[in-house]
């Protein structure tokens, strides 16, 4: 392999878990391609917007044991670049005391003596004015939580990419993918060769993999991010050191509600609802359902009085979700690899990069992957 269309690996999608995944391949000296079907930087998928949550506090114990390093990979890639990425504030999740998926995240914490506050109903106005913790509901804080500033992320592990040697081609849609011992990728501008083959398309994995016969059991829903007027401005701010929150269930749904402190736009903060409607991503317009922002709008009046409770702005995002909503990397052909994730959690798309490693017998890179965040 000596031409300049002959890679060791080839990453398609240049989302957080492509880029990365890139990165990686990138530091372990590998001649890497990283393909995007859009011109960068773009909003059509689910790496962009200004900010995402970055936490501990979760039900499963492998997460939050993978968040240990993640922390780790942010503050390096920060070293590396010069550049701000995190921002400590502090996670609220809120759920009925005896739930189970309130009392996991709890006892997930406390086993991994993870620093955490929790808040009563006594105490609760005196940390987190604002906000009324429901009759029944209990509180703690992950108090490592914080802001990941996403798109200046992405940005960022892009060009420590491009100083690694690493080759960017966006604008360039993948139209046909051959398998083998070296795999053919053809795009809308040319042919290109490698030895191994990463995809992390997100919502168009599995139209890629139509062209090796594969399918996945994969479904692409359309969230409706939501941003709240704050009526009185700095209320739920950053600079205010308000924390991003996470309420568990709730009386309006049994579906997780999560917020970020006013910042991205100035005086709105950013609450959503962690579920979305099944789309097409090549035609997301088409997909109108709001009923997710009849529900938020119901919570807010009753849980966030400082927000009017109707969003100034409505932006969109995808997420790839598999039934059973967790990461997998799955081996498909000898020297082709394919990963998903699930929903938003962009703070360990870090590890994705980094922990994943795949069997040196598929001739597949050393260490790299996955897909898609909060």
């Amino acid at each position: 392999m000596s031409t300049s269309r002959d890679f060791d690996c080839i990453v398609i999608g240049a989302g957080v878990q492509g880029s990365f995944t890139a990165y990686q391949l990138a530091k372990k000296n590998k001649k890497t391609l990283l393909l995007e079907q859009f011109v960068l930087p773009h909003s059509r998928g689910s790496s962009h917007g200004q900010t995402r949550i970055i936490r501990k506090a979760y039900e499963q114990n492998f997460y939050t044991h993978m968040m240990e390093e993640c922390y780790e990979l942010w503050a390096q890639l920060e070293r590396e670049a010069g550049v701000k990425l995190y921002r400590q504030t502090g996670l609220l999740v809120m759920g009925p005391e005896k739930s189970a998926n309130y009392q996991n995240i709890k006892d997930t914490l406390q086993r991994n003596k993870v620093p955490m506050v929790v808040l009563t109903h006594d105490n609760f106005s005196q940390h987190i004015p604002n906000v009324n913790l429901a009759k029944g509901d209990e509180a703690l804080v992950d108090t490592t939580a914080g802001v990941l500033f996403a798109d200046r992320a992405l940005k960022t592990v892009q060009e420590q990419f491009l100083k690694l040697g690493g080759v960017i081609r966006d604008n360039e849609k993948v139209t046909d993918i051959k398998p083998g011992p070296v795999v053919r990728v053809s795009t809308s501008v040319g042919v290109y060769h490698a030895k191994s083959l990463v995809i992390t398309a997100g919502p168009w994995a599995n139209k890629l993999l139509a062209n090796t016969g594969l399918q996945l059991p994969l479904e692409v829903v359309k969230i409706n991010v939501c941003y709240w007027k704050e009526k009185v401005p700095g209320s739920y701010g950053m600079k205010q050191r308000f924390p991003c929150f996470v309420q568990t269930e709730c009386l309006e749904s049994k579906v997780h509600i999560y917020g970020l402190p006013s910042n991205e736009y100035p005086g709105l903060m950013k609450v959503c609802y962690h579920m979305g409607s099944k789309t097409d991503p090549d035609q997301r317009d088409l997909q109108k359902d709001k009923s997710d922002i009849e529900i938020l709008q119901h919570y807010i009046a009753r849980c966030f009085p400082g927000l009017v409770p109707e969003p100034a702005i409505v932006e969109s995002c995808l997420y790839t979700e598999e039934t059973s909503s967790r990461t997998r990397l799955t081996v498909e052909r000898p020297s082709a690899t394919t990963g998903w994730g699930e929903r938003r959690k962009t703070g360990w798309k870090t590890c994705c990069g980094r922990e994943t490693e795949i069997n040196s017998k598929y001739d597949s890179m050393q260490r790299g992957l996955l897909t898609h965040s909060e």
